[in-house]
């Protein structure tokens, strides 16, 4: 019998049902939930007459429309103070735990689920998210959903899910100097497409990724859903139990040892066989930096922007319509290109080691005078720690500062919003039209790029100033 994937081992136990000839019904362990994508789902249950099935699997925290200065007042915004207070009502009235705005556990839902221990290896975790794919960093199974499967989940803690295809993507050897794992998941993207993995879970693998911290790995999973995947997730080894081991809910005890026994018997077997399977060399991979409008249309920083006879006709119009968004032209270099705005957050790049590398690159020097920086921590832990170690010291003295924690200019659904027409450096996941604001033009990169671009006002190599 052939050996079994990490993906088969937790899909297999969290199978309650199988419809005949179509989805299975999955037993889901843990369902995170914020303001955005709840509201409807709570009003189904209610419309309903029915109570939600295990608020103990459930935590809520707001992150999306919440502002990232002085919350400590009533948001001004109208539409994101209801949904905000919408959340803290709903979770009330279904004794759901919530950790709303100044409370020491809110931050960015991605964020605070790694951090207090309640993401942990072979689960089976949704949310009303794209971006949940990002708790498969620990070996398991996590994947966005949408507002009626929100519903679902509240009222069976089960889903109607169609098994996806399994694909491998290994990344061998050694990382350079300034490469970081955001680099990794852009150069896969730019390499497959954003449909390169579309009906496909992908378990990243080999040398560079098991070389990774777990924040690391994070923010290759978190990214994994923009090259179409339903879901990324990284096996879990002593790195992932050494990260899981004493946070705010993490087991104890005898069910710690057990638990831990059971997690490493979760790596995809030897002989295990994926539907597809590809391996990329991490010698070939520099600083990444997006030059278009998806983030697939992404290059090594010190390569040229494509030309347009070098795509397939298939690609040209929409290739040379991103161009003209961004102002770019074909065959023009990224380096050295105009930048107005610097963000450092998001569910992708916002922890505690993000802004870790990011202020030790920055550390002694000053912002160019044409950047408006805005550095935000994914969540109220990483903002005391950021305190604490001394970073937001490093920050002011380079002329930039901390931001409370949140979704910020991640996307444009709170007050952080890049204005028309300017350029932005971003950390984040994402650089559609308008998805940092409308008519924002943004350019995805690692914090440590964000960090030389900061400092020259202009896009630079990091290499050329570690």
């Amino acid at each position: 019998m052939a050996g079994k994937t990490l993906f088969d081992k937790i899909w297999e136990k969290h199978v309650v049902d199988n419809v005949e000839g179509g989805p299975s019904v999955l037993y889901i362990d843990r369902h995170l939930i914020h303001e955005v994508t709840s509201p409807q789902a709570f009003a189904g249950l209610k419309a309903r007459g029915i109570k939600v099935r295990r608020p103990d699997k459930t935590v809520a925290t707001p992150d999306h429309n919440i502002p990232t200065i002085d919350q400590h007042l009533p948001i001004h915004d109208e539409l994101s103070r209801f949904q905000v207070n919408k959340l803290k009502e709903n979770c009330e009235e279904h004794n759901i735990p919530m950790y709303g705005l100044n409370h020491p556990f809110n931050g960015i839902v991605h964020v605070i689920g790694p951090e207090l221990g309640l993401t942990r290896p072979g689960m089976t975790i949704v949310c009303g998210d794209s971006h949940t794919s990002t708790h498969g960093a620990f070996g398991s199974i996590a994947f966005g959903i949408g507002t009626s499967e929100v519903e679902m989940v509240l009222a069976t803690q089960c889903l109607m899910q169609s098994r996806p295809k399994t694909m491998r993507i290994n990344i061998e050897g050694e990382l350079k100097k300034g490469v970081t794992a955001k680099d990794i998941v852009l150069y896969i993207i730019s390499q497959i497409s954003t449909g390169g993995a579309t009906g496909y879970f992908v378990e990243f693998a080999g040398s560079a990724i098991r070389s990774l911290s777990m924040e690391g790995r994070m923010t290759i999973c978190n990214m994994s859903i923009e090259m179409g995947a339903r879901g990324g997730m990284i096996a879990p080894d002593e790195t992932t139990i050494e990260y899981v081991k004493g946070r705010e809910f993490s087991p104890v005890g005898k069910e710690w040892d057990r638990l831990v026994a059971e997690w490493r018997q979760l790596p995809s077997d030897a002989d295990a066989k994926f539907d597809k399977e590809l391996t990329f060399k991490a010698a070939d991979i520099e600083p990444m930096i997006t030059y278009g409008t998806n983030p697939g249309m992404g290059i090594g920083i010190t390569q040229r922007i494509p030309k347009v006879e070098d795509l397939d006709k298939a690609s040209q119009a929409s290739f040379s319509k991103s161009l003209q968004y961004m102002g770019y032209k074909p065959d023009e270099p990224m380096i050295g290109k105009q930048v107005d705005y610097v963000f450092v957050g998001s569910c992708t790049n916002g922890r505690i080691e993000d802004l870790r590398a990011f202020a030790n690159f920055i550390k002694g020097k000053k912002k160019a005078d044409n950047i408006t920086a805005w550095v935000v921590p994914g969540s109220k832990q990483v903002e005391k720690q950021a305190i604490e170690e001394g970073i937001r010291d490093i920050l002011e003295a380079a002329g930039v500062s901390l931001r409370q924690p949140g979704c910020s200019a991640c996307l444009a659904m709170n007050d952080d919003k890049i204005p028309e027409g300017k350029y932005a450096v971003s950390t984040s996941n994402r650089n559609f039209e308008g998805r940092q604001g409308p008519g924002a033009r943004t350019l995805l990169a690692s914090p440590l790029t964000a960090a030389a671009t900061l400092i020259n006002g202009v896009i630079t190599d990091p290499r050329t100033m570690l």
